[in-house]
């Protein structure tokens, strides 16, 4: 690759902007991989190491490739190789290392940007801190996962009953993290204790000390005084095995 044809795809890539992963993409290219030699080789060999390099992503994948610093001044080379550096990952902002196998001993970088598009829960609206959210606050949309830094939800269902820890805009990707759940059991929340036992059960009234989720172990004040422990249940029910 000589240093007209680097130039010439650096063009290129600047006006065709986004580039699907797709033959109709890398073909833009063609002269500036394939130097003075006949065929579509290089060009096949990009496309099909690009295609190997974002197999598995989760979604929909479009890539924009960057350009090279115009300053570089590089031997002409007649082949080059791609390769993604060591400790790299090919998702979002990222680049990818050009390096010339014969003619030359170059070795440049290309900076890319993999947006990988996939479904995930936008907010319907406004949400305050410490609201108590509903299905209905949620709608699924294509959304650019590589922009999210945590785990973006994709189930209405996770946010029924949920507490918002931070205060969203309508139209933002929701995140497990930005939600708690309600606890099953509150400090000082009035319980109802049952004790299972082998083919029986008996209840009791009681104070939770403490709040507890789900299945989480809370303990609990009787109405005689005694403190027990039992597992948290939701409605305000404590269980107990004896």
């Amino acid at each position: 690759m000589n240093l007209r044809a680097i130039h010439r795809m650096n063009s290129l890539f600047a006006k065709t902007g986004w580039l699907l992963l797709a033959v109709t993409a890398w073909s833009l290219a063609s002269d500036a991989l394939a130097d003075s030699r006949p065929g579509q080789e290089p060009v096949e060999a990009l496309r099909v190491y690009l295609e190997k390099a974002v197999t598995g992503l989760p979604g929909r994948v479009e890539v924009a490739v960057g350009v090279l610093d115009a300053r570089l001044q590089l031997a002409p080379c007649a082949r080059v190789e791609p390769y993604v550096p060591a400790g790299t990952r090919l998702w979002g902002r990222s680049q990818i290392g050009l390096r010339c196998m014969e003619g030359a001993t170059w070795n440049v970088f290309l900076p890319v940007d993999i947006k990988v598009f996939g479904p995930a829960l936008v907010a319907t609206r406004q949400i305050g801190y410490g609201q108590i959210t509903t299905t209905e606050d949620a709608r699924l949309a294509e959304v650019d996962l590589t922009r999210e830094a945590g785990s973006a939800l994709t189930d209405p269902a996770m946010l029924d009953g949920k507490t918002a820890t931070r205060a969203m805009l309508a139209g933002q990707v929701l995140r497990a993290d930005y939600f708690r759940a309600q606890p099953a059991v509150g400090a000082g929340d009035s319980v109802r204790l049952t004790y299972n036992g082998n083919g029986f059960s008996v209840s009791a009234s009681g104070r939770a000390l403490g709040s507890a989720n789900d299945g989480q172990l809370v303990r609990v004040q009787t109405d005689s005084g005694q403190v027990v422990q039992g597992t948290a249940r939701p409605g305000r029910l404590v269980e107990m095995r004896l």
